[in-house]
């Protein structure tokens, strides 16, 4: 075809030659496949499953998953285990979209330098958490992440808990008022030995672990505390046996 014949109305010269006729075929293009990808997630219900047993994070847990973003863990740890038999063998049951459905933002990672954690929660004790921050390699001579010893020398600044939790709320997480008064206190109920306010914090948190760390008798909690009671909660909220039980009558 010459220079001088006309082009047809949809040959791929003719878009190439017009450079308006080229956005506006992008546009529709992506304006196509988006609405492909997004409208039928407004009509399926279970999108995200139900999971009764998964809880917002407690006022102390929620501190420490702020710390885990400040110091950029999702950089080298995942919080994903995808349905493949190589990783569920290695990390436990594959993860549950409704696990994920309180983080903002999510941390399912594309990268792994180290193990993924969303299985860690009560893999190890608290004290090997501890001196896993400290000082990765005493534990895991393999080890390429630093060390976080800092944290249990910072005491947790929790002056815009209840702040972070009036936010979230926002955003739908199921914070009642009532959680958002109590935010100071239930930390405080979370590492003390105060049974009463332990079972506050139950009502509020169901199956939230509470350890003593000594806050009834003055103590101040710190920056290490907090991302170990996040860690050690990974995981334990939904009872995956009962998938594993449905999967077997299948």
């Amino acid at each position: 075809m010459s220079s001088s014949e006309p082009l047809p109305l949809f040959s791929h010269a003719r878009f190439e030659r017009n450079s308006i006729l080229l956005v506006v075929g992008i546009i529709l293009t992506i304006a196509i496949g988006g609405i492909v990808e997004i409208v039928p997630l407004f009509y399926l219900k279970n999108t995200i499953e139900k999971v009764d047993s998964v809880r917002p994070y407690t006022p102390l847990e929620l501190a420490g998953r702020n710390i885990y973003v400040r110091e950029g863990c999702y950089l080298c740890h995942s919080q994903m285990i995808r349905p493949l038999r190589d990783e569920v063998e290695r990390y436990g049951h594959y993860s549950l979209a409704a696990e994920s459905m309180y983080d903002h933002p999510f941390q399912w990672g594309s990268k792994r330098n180290g193990p993924d954690l969303a299985r860690v929660g009560g893999k190890y004790s608290d004290d090997w958490q501890r001196e896993h921050l400290r000082n990765p390699r005493a534990l895991v001579p393999q080890s390429i992440m630093p060390g976080y010893s800092f944290l249990e020398k910072t005491d947790l600044d929790v002056a815009h808990i209840a702040d972070h939790l009036k936010v979230l709320a926002i955003e739908g997480v199921p914070y009642t008022p009532e959680m958002i008064e109590n935010a100071k206190a239930d930390i405080k109920a979370q590492t003390g030995a105060d049974d009463k306010a332990s079972a506050a914090l139950q009502k509020r948190y169901p199956r939230a672990i509470s350890r003593d760390l000594g806050t009834d008798k003055g103590k101040t909690v710190t920056e290490a505390d907090a991302l170990i009671a996040y860690l050690q909660q990974l995981g334990t909220q939904v009872d995956f046996k009962i998938y594993d039980d449905k999967a077997n009558i299948r």
